[in-house]
C-alpha cells in the first residue's frame, strides 16, 4: 500500500477550498492508527501538474480501485469529492487498510444497479457488505458515503464504529495531530513507528549515524500537507519528545541534505535549495516550495524516482 499512500498525497492537487474528514469516516478509524490520509479529489482535474503526476506515479492498485468504483456506477473523475485512507494495526492480523469515498453518487442508484446484476449483500452487524472487483468489499455509510477494503479490514473498521474496539478519539496524540491538519485539502498523519520508518527512508545511510539512533525513539508522530494552489508546496511537522530532540534532528536532516546535494543533478540541487529545515519547540519543521515548471522537471529525476517508489 506504500504507493497508494504516496499517490493519494501527490496526485490530488489542492484548490481554494478544503474538506474536513467526514464524521462517518472518522467513526471507522481505530485507536491503533498507523497512517491516515485525507484528500480532496475534486481538485485533481484542475492542475496540469497533478495530472502529470497521475500519469507518472499512479500505482496499479489505485487504478484497480478506480476500476472497481466504475464497475458499480461511480466515476472517480466526476463523482468523487473526498477520499480518506486509513492504515491501522490489528494485532496478529498485522496492518489493515480501508478507504472511505464521499461524493455526488447515490447509494440508491448504485444498489439498484447491483440488484439488476443480482449482486447481494451479506450482513455484518447493522451493515450490508457488497463485493467489488479486485477482492474488495464495500458498504454504504449513508446516501453519499461508502467504505471499502478487504472483508477483514472493513469488519475491523465497522467494529470500531459500533464501539467494539477503541476509536481514534481514544488516542489523544494522533487525534491532536489530525486536528492540526484536518481541513487542509491534502493531509496525512503518521504514528511513531510510521514516522520513524519515514525518517529512516528519507535519510538513507545517514540514518545509521549514532546521533539518529540515539534520538530515534524520541520521535513520536508526524503530520504533513501538500498543495498545488500556487506552485507546489509540502509542509512536514515531526513531533518529538522535547525541543532538544527537535533541534538535534533538524541538524541531522540539514547535514543529510548537504551530503545528498554533493552528488545531485542540477534540478535535484534546486529542489534541495527549495527546502528549508528548522525546529519549533518540540517539532521538526520541513518546508518545500517550487514552481510548477521546476517540479515537473524534478519528476523525471532519479531523486524523485527514489522517493516515489
Amino acid at each position: 500500500m506504500k504507493n497508494l499512500w504516496f499517490a493519494a498525497l501527490l496526485l490530488c492537487a489542492t484548490a481554494g477550498y478544503a474538506m474536513p474528514i467526514a464524521s462517518s469516516a472518522r467513526s471507522l478509524v481505530p485507536a491503533e492508527i498507523q497512517q491516515l490520509i485525507g484528500v480532496d479529489y475534486r481538485a485533481l482535474k484542475d492542475s496540469p501538474t497533478a495530472q502529470q503526476l497521475k500519469e507518472q506515479v499512479l500505482p496499479e492498485n489505485l487504478k484497480q480501485l478506480e476500476t472497481s468504483l466504475k464497475a458499480i456506477g461511480i466515476d472517480a473523475d466526476h463523482d468523487l469529492e473526498q477520499l480518506t485512507f486509513a492504515a491501522f494495526r490489528s494485532g496478529k492480523q498485522g496492518i489493515q487498510t480501508i478507504g472511505v469515498a464521499q461524493g455526488s453518487f447515490s447509494a440508491k442508484a448504485v444498489l439498484k444497479k447491483m440488484k439488476v446484476k443480482k449482486i447481494a449483500g451479506t450482513k455484518y452487524g447493522s451493515a450490508l457488505l457488497y463485493p467489488m472487483q479486485g477482492g474488495l468489499v464495500m458498504t454504504f455509510l449513508d446516501e453519499n458515503t461508502l467504505a471499502f477494503g478487504t472483508q477483514a479490514s472493513l469488519q475491523s473498521a465497522l467494529d470500531t464504529r459500533d464501539g467494539k474496539r477503541s476509536s481514534l478519539d481514544s488516542n489523544p496524540q494522533m487525534a491532536e495531530q489530525m486536528a492540526a491538519v484536518d481541513g487542509a485539502p491534502v493531509w496525512s498523519i503518521l504514528d511513531q513507528q510510521g514516522t520513524q520508518n519515514m525518517m529512516r527512508s528519507a535519510m538513507g545511510d545517514a540514518a545509521k549515524v549514532a546521533d539518529y539512533e540515539t534520538i530515534k525513539k524520541r520521535i513520536l508522530a508526524s503530520r504533513y500537507t501538500m498543495n498545488f494552489q500556487s506552485g507546489v508546496s509540502l509542509d512536514l511537522s515531526v513531533l518529538t519528545a522535547d525541543s532538544m530532540t527537535a533541534a538535534t534532528l533538524s541538524t541531522i536532516v540539514k547535514g543529510v541534505m548537504l551530503y545528498k546535494k554533493m552528488n545531485a543533478s542540477p534540478i535535484e540541487k534546486t529542489a534541495i535549495d527549495s527546502t528549508t529545515v528548522d525546529s519549533d519547540s518540540s517539532n521538526l519543521q520541513v518546508h518545500f516550495k517550487s514552481d510548477d515548471q521546476k517540479f515537473q522537471s524534478l519528476m523525471h529525476s532519479e531523486l524523485f524516482a527514489a522517493v516515489s517508489h
